[in-house]
């Protein structure tokens, strides 16, 4: 988890060491991206059971229950890990549109170091009166600042087309954060109920 911070500081030597050492799908998966994950869904979801979060629409705090959380953060949770999957496999596909191959390991390396400030960013949602895109919009500058130069050094691009590449990657980042942001900022903003989600309903008998 760590590493977020060397790649916030010192971008380009953090990705020339995760270039070089070209670590697997799933080492990256579990002893970097999962913790993180875990880490800021335990910190969210023990604020919104303390402090509840305040809800602009309606001039309140809203105390969720015990389940409400499970269900919530639990989804978050999945929703979160899709997200890097599938924007991985979005880079992977554009990218290889551009000559040259590259692997879909080198694409999730890039998506999954690329999107831990806007991770780290989220335990900033702990604070219950934290605007939700408040904490997206300084996570995915963030992104897109230390994927400058995280694109040429991973993904290893023709120089001639790697500034093309690094807008593809800001663009596919941008949009699979935001519409994961959307549906999480909607249901602690109370526009939607995990009462009418039948996922949510299905999700809290069997596995909460």
């Amino acid at each position: 988890m760590f590493k977020v911070f060397f790649l916030i500081c010192d971008p380009g030597a953090t990705w020339e060491k995760v270039a070089r050492k070209k670590r697997g799908l799933f080492f990256i998966l579990l002893t970097y991206l999962v913790p993180m994950i875990l880490l800021v869904t335990v910190a969210e979801g023990w604020s919104l059971q303390k402090f509840g979060k305040w809800q602009p629409k309606f001039e309140r705090f809203k105390q969720f229950t015990l389940p409400e959380i499970k269900a919530f953060e639990s989804t978050q949770a999945v929703a979160l890990l899709l997200m890097v999957f599938i924007a991985a496999l979005l880079l992977h596909v554009a990218g290889n549109t551009f000559h040259g191959k590259r692997s879909y390991r080198q694409a999730f390396a890039v998506v999954a170091y690329g999107f831990s400030p806007l991770l780290l960013l989220r335990f900033l949602d702990a604070a219950p009166q934290m605007n939700a895109w408040t904490s997206w919009a300084l996570g995915i500058g963030m992104v897109i600042w230390i994927l400058y130069q995280g694109i040429p050094r991973v993904l290893e691009p023709d120089p001639t087309h790697t500034f093309g590449i690094y807008l593809t990657a800001i663009i596919i980042l941008v949009l699979t954060s935001g519409v994961a942001r959307i549906f999480a900022t909607m249901f602690l903003q109370g526009e939607v109920s995990n009462r009418h989600s039948w996922f949510i309903e299905w999700l809290a008998k069997y596995f909460l």
